[in-house]
């Protein structure tokens, strides 16, 4: 059985676990769905931190949750996950292509432009380069509902399958087609990462067991030792004291990651495998910067 957090696109993440393959439903389980038809939606599991618990805590449950990037994760998922159980993991990550379209009644162009909390995190930049000041809704908010704050002269911004029967694309809808695909990912609760012989992109969180100059170095040696490809690092403050730290990188095999652990385990280096995604190669990539260096 799959869920998805409330926030999120239903019709997105459906169309992520249908071309993915994903089933939450072990198989030989008698668990039957929740929902009439896991490929074009899937079971409300509340927030992010709610999602996670029920994962933790019922068999044959597993959820589609936004990433962000598997090269550079989303700081609230990395933040949710390393909060939640300790069994919680992401086994796997798909792109989907955006089923985003802006529609009005027949012949309205102009007023105000109603959009839910996921089409605004995948379509704002479009809006705003267009000039649009977005009405933002909840994403449970129900079309009819959305069609009736817009007005008789505004606009909705919504999956192309929910589009309210009689309505229309409005000049530039033509540019949300241009939008990048969005990842998503299959978060399960096992209690051990997967195994693996290829290469994957492994999420590690790890706080040193003493905050001292150096003790980040330190720590950050067992991964150059280990012969990883590190693609991310950020830092966060811990309750505990010192700061955890969030990294994503390319591993070539389990081996790899089970030597890298054990090293952090005998340094007395809490850590969490957040994630072990399958793939040498995560195309689109992130967003490239292109910086302006002093004296450049």
């Amino acid at each position: 059985m799959l869920g998805r957090v409330s926030r999120e696109s239903s019709a997105h993440a459906a169309a992520a676990a249908h071309e993915a393959g994903w089933s939450g439903v072990a198989p030989g389980s008698t668990v039957v769905s929740a929902v009439r038809d896991e490929s074009t939606e899937l079971l409300d599991l509340g927030t992010i931190a709610q999602a996670l618990a029920t994962v933790a805590g019922i068999d044959d449950l597993a959820a589609v949750v936004h990433l962000g990037h598997p090269e550079q994760p989303s700081p609230a998922l990395e933040q949710a996950l390393l909060a939640g159980d300790p069994r919680l993991i992401l086994t796997a990550a798909t792109t989907v292509r955006t089923r985003w379209t802006w529609v009005a009644p027949p012949g309205v162009v102009g007023g105000q432009v109603v959009v839910d909390e996921a089409g605004m995190r995948d379509c704002a930049d479009v809006l705003r380069t267009m000039g649009v000041s977005p009405r933002l809704v909840p994403t449970a908010t129900p079309v009819a509902e959305r069609a009736a704050l817009a007005g008789e002269q505004g606009s909705l911004v919504v999956e192309r399958p929910r589009v309210p029967a009689g309505w229309t694309e409005v000049p530039g809808s033509e540019h949300l087609n241009e939008l990048a695909p969005v990842w998503y990912g299959l978060l399960e609760a096992r209690a051990a990462w997967p195994r693996f012989t290829a290469p994957a992109q492994v999420w590690l969180a790890f706080g040193p067991s003493d905050d001292h100059r150096g003790s980040l170095r330190q720590t950050l040696g067992v991964l150059v030792d280990a012969g990883v490809d590190l693609q991310h690092l950020r830092s966060h403050p811990s309750t505990y004291g010192p700061h955890v730290f969030f990294t994503s990188f390319r591993c070539p095999d389990v081996a790899v990651l089970d030597g890298l652990v054990a090293e952090l385990d005998a340094r007395s280096v809490a850590h969490r495998t957040l994630a072990v995604l399958p793939g040498g190669r995560f195309a689109p990539g992130p967003e490239g910067l292109t910086p302006r260096w002093v004296g450049a």
